[in-house]
């Protein structure tokens, strides 16, 4: 991967941004947008669009990743100035104990730490429950409500707290690979065809709210106002090249395998039977996944938006989900970008993707 990606990719995974409050690295994705020379925009529920073409003149494609991370929200700030709070999308609550949190505060960052009564002082039943939020606090160093108020209040978010980390064998680690990294790589495809434009306009989407969307995020609400003639979704998976991994119920989905095709009842079969094609005359290594329900991303809102609109879903294999240190392989990003370029090249205006 280039250094100018890379650079963008950390800055953009090190913005804190849990759902409903994606600006920061909304503003981040727009900002390198702009160097691409696409037309950006930001709608009223935040989600920031890129251009390429003229989507009133033939085909339109619609590449979707969503910006939001997982994170924490305050809910009371108490008498001694300890901050009680609740998650912002699922978490493993035994993920929290002795983190450090960084606080979208009344002035700027807070930082924070998340407190437990120390085992030592533990009755021996209650040393092996697992931890809940409720049995949790976070500790900005205030020593009142008053003074903590300052600097917080309720309603305010967190996320844990932590820059991207380097790994061997390009390995990238972070606390919000799921999703950030599918807001880099649906602008990195919009990046390769500025060099090589396809007939179709593009509109490359970091959409919001997806680790919320219950009624569908930010994703319908981008795909509903654009209504595309085709959309391509890119998430994260699981990986199970690990100790533990589902490798009995599925295939292998590896770091360094290339991206994941979902197929099934939330994706459109003619864009699963392209991206198929697409990939095999690019060279580019892929996984089929089976996904006989809801695929749990942007996809399953997308695809019955408007009138329904044909969509695939791609995913990048990711190690330790909805962690302090998510794992991918940057060559999966690079492979991501390039099959979605690719594909938007094939689509044109005699393009048939209903169902026969």
């Amino acid at each position: 991967m280039e250094q100018r990606a890379v650079t963008f990719l950390k800055a953009l995974l090190d913005a804190p941004g849990p759902s409903g409050f994606e600006t920061m690295p909304a503003r981040v994705w727009r900002t390198e947008a702009e160097q691409v020379g696409a037309d950006v925009r930001v709608d009223v529920s935040g989600n920031s669009f890129a251009t390429l073409g003229n989507p009133t003149m033939g085909p339109h494609v619609m590449f979707a990743g969503h910006v939001d991370e997982i994170g924490l929200m305050i809910i009371h700030v108490d008498d001694d100035g300890f901050a009680m709070f609740d998650p912002i999308g699922g978490w493993d609550s035994q993920v929290f104990v002795g983190q450090r949190v960084t606080i979208l505060g009344r002035e700027g960052l807070v930082p924070g730490v998340i407190g437990k009564k120390a085992i030592h002082q533990m009755e021996p039943d209650d040393r092996t429950k697992v931890s809940k939020p409720k049995d949790l606090w976070i500790d900005i160093g205030a020593s009142s409500r008053e003074e903590a108020l300052t600097l917080i209040r309720v309603g305010d978010p967190a996320v844990l707290a932590g820059g991207a980390i380097d790994f061997p064998n390009g390995r990238l680690v972070s606390r919000c690979l799921d999703n950030r990294i599918g807001a880099f790589v649906v602008l990195e495809a919009l990046r390769l065809l500025t060099t090589d434009p396809p007939t179709a306009a593009v509109t490359a989407v970091a959409t919001t709210q997806e680790e919320i969307s219950y009624t569908g995020g930010g994703a319908r609400t981008s795909a509903t106002g654009m209504v595309p003639s085709v959309a391509l979704v890119v998430d994260v998976t699981h990986a199970s090249d690990h100790p533990g991994g589902a490798k009995k119920r599925q295939a292998k989905i590896a770091l360094g395998g290339g991206p994941v095709l979902s197929r099934g009842a939330a994706v459109n079969g003619p864009v699963f039977d392209l991206l198929i094609e697409v990939a095999e005359s690019e060279s580019i290594p892929y996984t089929i996944q089976a996904a006989p329900r809801a695929t749990g991303t942007d996809a399953d809102a997308i695809f019955t938006s408007s009138a329904g609109i044909p969509t695939g879903l791609v995913s990048v294999p990711n190690r330790y989900m909805h962690s302090p240190n998510e794992m991918v392989a940057l060559e999966d990003l690079v492979l991501t970008a390039r099959l979605f370029a690719a594909f938007a090249r094939r689509v044109t205006s005699t393009h048939d993707f209903i169902p026969r």
